[in-house]
C-alpha cells in the first residue's frame, strides 16, 4: 500500500547521499519533496503540514549540523516522526479485570468487519484464550450466516440466537452474549455489530445502544485502508456519534496510496490497534507504528519476519534443520525439500522478502516472484527415487527424462535444478570448512573452521610428513619397508630414559603407556644447574 510513497522518499533521500553539509536550501529541497510525497499518498493536510513543520525544525538543530553523516540523521529524523503520527507506541488490548472482557466492533458498510472479527478471534484463540463471536449485525442479509462461517474457519463458537435478515433485537442479543460467555467460560467476548453510515441517525443510535448496554472494555473502529480522506471524515462522525477506544485498519494489502493510516491517527487522536493485511485468517497482527515506519521509508520489517517464523515453526523442526546442516553428512535433496516446505508455511515468497531492508529497489523482480517456481521444483524432487534425492549424481539421461514426465516439467528443469542443487551444497561443504566464502570463518558447530591448506601448514610445523601410498604395488611395498625402517631406527636410537632423577607423574608422560621414548620418563630439570642472579 505505500509503495508510492516508500519510492518517493526513497529518491528523496538518495540525493541527500554524499553531502558533507546540509545547507537551508537542501533543507527546504528535501521538505519539499517530502510534502510533495505525503500529499500524493493522500495524507490529509493538516497532518502534512505539522510533520514537515517538525521536520524542518529538527534539520535546522544541532543534531544535523554535528552529525558525521547528515542525510542519515535527516533519514533517522522522519523516521521518528513517522512513528509519532503512527502512534508512537504498540497499543494492545486492556483486558478487563473480571472475565469476559468485551470488544465492540463498528465501522461503515463493506469495511470488513465480519472478517476481522473472524481474524481477531483466531488470534486472540493463538493466545490462550477462548474467545466468543457475536452475531449483532441482524440488518445486513445473510451477515449471521457469515459470521458462522467464519468462526467455523477460526474454530471459535458463535452465539447467534437471532436468524438476522431484519429480524432480532441486536440490543438483547449483545446482553445476552455476555451472560452465555459466563456460563461456557470464554474470557472474551467480540460482537460484530452491523455497519453503517456516519449520516444515519438511526443506526448510529443503536450502536450508542449497544455500547450502553454492554458497556464494552474496547471499542474498535473498523476502517477500510483503501477509501482515502474519506475515511479520516467517518472516523470523526463515529468518534463523535459512538466514541471508539482505538482504529483497525483492514485491505492493508491493497493498492490505494495508504494516507488513512497516518491521517487517522493525527486527526481523531485514537491509537491503531490491529492491522488487516490479506484475504487469510492468519494476515492479521498487531499494528507496530515503528516498523510500519521503516517498511515505508525500506529499512525492511526483520522483527516481524522473526515473529512470524517463531508462530509458524516448531523448536523440533528448527533444532533438526540446525543439526542437519551442522552435521558432517552432506545436504540432501530431502534436506533441501523440507527446508523449502518450511519457507511456503511463512507466506508468499514476495512479502517475505518484502520485509528485508532495501529490497524496494527491488520491488519489480520481486513482484515478478511466483510461488508455482517452488511448486515445480517440489514436483520435480518428489519424483525421485529416494536414492536419488539422497545421490542426484546418479541422475543421468534417462533418469532426467522420467523425472521430468513424472512431475510434468521438462528435461531442461531437471538439469537446472540439479546443477543449483549441486552449487549449492558445494558453498554449504565451503561454509562448513570455513575456507570457500572469503573473508568468513568457519561456521560454530560446522567443522573447524579450517581449509586444507591451513591443516597442512600445521601439519608441517608439527613435523609430520604428508605422505600418501602409492598406486605401483612395488613402490608401496618399498615406500612400506622404508617407512618401517624408520621406524626401527627411532625406537633403537632413542635416548634411553634418565631413572636417576625425579620423573613426571603418569599423565604427563612420565609413566603413561604407549608413549614413544622421548616423551615418556623425562628427567626433571635440577634448579641447581642454573646460574640465578645474586639477590
Amino acid at each position: 500500500m505505500f509503495e508510492t510513497l516508500s519510492d518517493r522518499l526513497t529518491t528523496v533521500f538518495s540525493s541527500l547521499r554524499g553531502k558533507g553539509r546540509l545547507s537551508e536550501e537542501d533543507i527546504n529541497a528535501t521538505a519539499r519533496e517530502i510534502r510533495l510525497a505525503l500529499l500524493e499518498a493522500d495524507v490529509a493536510l493538516p497532518v502534512v503540514r505539522e510533520f514537515i513543520a517538525q521536520i524542518k525544525e529538527r534539520a535546522r538543530g544541532e543534531e544535523v549540523a554535528k552529525a558525521l553523516n547528515p542525510a542519515q540523521q535527516v533519514i533517522k529524523i522522519v523516521n521518528e516522526e513517522l512513528v509519532e503520527i503512527l502512534g508512537g507506541q504498540t497499543r494492545e488490548i486492556r483486558f478487563a479485570k473480571n472475565p469476559p472482557t468485551v470488544i465492540m466492533l463498528a465501522g461503515l458498510q463493506g469495511a470488513g468487519k465480519t472478517t476481522l472479527a473472524g481474524k481477531l478471534a483466531k488470534w486472540l484463540g493463538a493466545q490462550r484464550n477462548t474467545p466468543l463471536l457475536v452475531a449483532a449485525d441482524l440488518q445486513r442479509p445473510n451477515a449471521v450466516t457469515q459470521l458462522q462461517v467464519m468462526g467455523q474457519r477460526a474454530s471459535v463458537p458463535v452465539f447467534a440466537p437471532q436468524p438476522g435478515n431484519g429480524v432480532g433485537d441486536p440490543v438483547e442479543v449483545a446482553r445476552e452474549s455476555i451472560e452465555h460467555a459466563r456460563r461456557n467460560n470464554h474470557n472474551i467476548v467480540i460482537i460484530d455489530t452491523a455497519g453503517r453510515l456516519g449520516v444515519d441517525s438511526e443506526l448510529m443510535r443503536q450502536a450508542a445502544d449497544i455500547r450502553d448496554a454492554v458497556t464494552p472494555d474496547e471499542i474498535l473502529f473498523v476502517v477500510d485502508a483503501m477509501i482515502g480522506q474519506d475515511a479520516v471524515n467517518t472516523a470523526q462522525a463515529f468518534l463523535d456519534g459512538v466514541g471508539y477506544d482505538a482504529v483497525a485498519l483492514t485491505k492493508l494489502d491493497g493498492d490505494a496510496r495508504g494516507g488513512a493510516a497516518l491521517s487517522i491517527r493525527h486527526i481523531t487522536g485514537r491509537p491503531i490497534m490491529f492491522a488487516s493485511t490479506g484475504e487469510k485468517l492468519e494476515d492479521f497482527d498487531l499494528f507496530h507504528p515503528d516498523r510500519m515506519a521503516s517498511r515505508i521509508l525500506d529499512m525492511g520489517d526483520v522483527l516481524t519476519l522473526i515473529e512470524q517464523a517463531q508462530r509458524t515453526f516448531e523448536q523440533e523442526e528448527v533444532e533438526k534443520m540446525a543439526s542437519t546442516l551442522a552435521s558432517d553428512d552432506d545436504f540432501t535433496l530431502d534436506d533441501f525439500l523440507q527446508q523449502m516446505m518450511m519457507v511456503r508455511r511463512l507466506g508468499p515468497i514476495g512479502n517475505l522478502l518484502g520485509m528485508m531492508p532495501g529490497m524496494g529497489q527491488m520491488r519489480d523482480q520481486i513482484n515478478n516472484v511466483d510461488d508455482k517456481d517452488l511448486d515445480r521444483i517440489t514436483a520435480v524432487i518428489r519424483s525421485m527415487t529416494p536414492a536419488e534425492r539422497a545421490n542426484p549424481k546418479l541422475i543421468n539421461g534417462s533418469r532426467r527424462l522420467r523425472i521430468a514426465n513424472g512431475s510434468g516439467t521438462q528435461v531442461g528443469d531437471v538439469s537446472g535444478l540439479v546443477t543449483r542443487f549441486f552449487e549449492a551444497q558445494k558453498m554449504l561443504r565451503q561454509m562448513k570448512s570455513g575456507g570457500g566464502i572469503p573473508g568468513m570463518p568457519g561456521m560454530p558447530g560446522m567443522g573447524g573452521g579450517r581449509n586444507k591448506k591451513a591443516l597442512k601448514a600445521a601439519a608441517k610445523k608439527n613435523g609430520k610428513k604428508n605422505k600418501q601410498r602409492s598406486g605401483n604395488p612395488l613402490k608401496a611395498k618399498q615406500q612400506e619397508a622404508e617407512r618401517a625402517a624408520e621406524r626401527e631406527k627411532r625406537r633403537t636410537e632413542g635416548p634411553a630414559p634418565d631413572q636417576s632423577g625425579p620423573q613426571l607423574p603418569p599423565g604427563f608422560g612420565g609413566g603413561a603407556p604407549g608413549l614413544p621414548p622421548g616423551l615418556g620418563g623425562k628427567k626433571m630439570p635440577d634448579l641447581s644447574d642454573f646460574k640465578l642472579p645474586k639477590q
